[in-house]
């Protein structure tokens, strides 16, 4: 039986949400509002890439479940990020990094099937890291509107559940360590290089880009207790070894405490038999 639910929340996006909904913070507003703009895209880069799997090599019951529900959690994150993103435009602040990620995931859709997977492997990876942190440190949304931090915090959770499903698919059809970290190394530095892009041009439609107080901000939440630097070092260098799983981190305690605190915002789509 998988061990995935695909849930819904009960959040309404189309009611809008504030300028700097992150705290009054420009800098971590701006900062979550670029990741958001990505994941749309990503998201159904990651189902395409486990989709192609041949049906041969998923030989383990639970995998093929677990596959299937993985796939039923990034399109429900997809609907509600277009929603996001949709109010992100009405805001001024489009994506301006979509024509050049379209090309890149054209260019992808043609490589392989484990270069694909790779590829999901090593960005599943960046968001199960920061999953972890949104789910670990509440100072990250700390004073957010309550219904993006259900989002935020609903997101985490399922990233957190199916961090090891592309991960075991790709090693099932057959992928190796060096394919693994080479993709790894190469979406290292494209993953944050497009995010700052993005975020720089967030703030700047902001009127926020060239003022000291957003500079300090991003310096705390890159730098200070709990940054994002010190909480993605540790994991993102254990992706490296060659016996490396995703599940070596067990932080499921995380899922279960943010399941049981917000069982009212969210139902199971398709509830699990009895």
């Amino acid at each position: 039986m998988s061990t995935l639910t695909v849930r819904k929340i009960d959040v309404d996006l189309a009611q809008g949400f504030g300028r700097h909904w992150n705290g009054g913070d420009a800098y971590r507003t701006q900062l979550f509002n670029a990741l958001s703009m990505s994941f749309p895209l990503g998201e159904q880069l990651f189902i395409d890439a486990v989709r192609a799997v041949p049906p041969e090599c998923l030989t383990d019951p639970q995998l093929r479940e677990e596959v299937r529900d993985f796939i039923g959690q990034e399109a429900t994150h997809r609907h509600v990020h277009v929603q996001y993103n949709k109010e992100l435009e009405r805001q001024g602040l489009p994506y301006t990094r979509e024509a050049a990620t379209r090309k890149r995931i054209r260019r992808i859709d043609r490589m392989s099937v484990l270069s694909r997977l790779a590829i999901t492997c090593a960005l599943e990876h960046y968001t199960a890291m920061l999953a972890d942190g949104v789910l670990r440190h509440p100072d990250w949304l700390e004073g957010a509107e309550p219904r993006m931090q259900t989002v935020w915090s609903w997101h985490a959770v399922e990233e957190t559940e199916h961090k090891g499903v592309a991960f075991d698919a790709y090693r099932a059809a057959g992928g190796g360590y060096w394919r693994r970290v080479l993709w790894y190394v190469h979406v290292s530095f494209m993953f944050a290089f497009e995010t700052f892009l993005q975020t720089c041009f967030n703030l700047r439609r902001d009127g926020e880009l060239f003022k000291p107080r957003t500079w300090g901000s991003a310096i705390k939440i890159w730098f200070g207790r709990n940054g994002l630097a010190g909480h993605l070092l540790r994991p993102g260098l254990q992706y490296f070894s060659r016996s490396f799983h995703p599940w070596q981190h067990d932080n499921r305690h995380l899922i279960e405490s943010w399941l049981d605190h917000n069982s009212s915002a969210w139902r199971p789509v398709r509830p699990k038999a009895a």
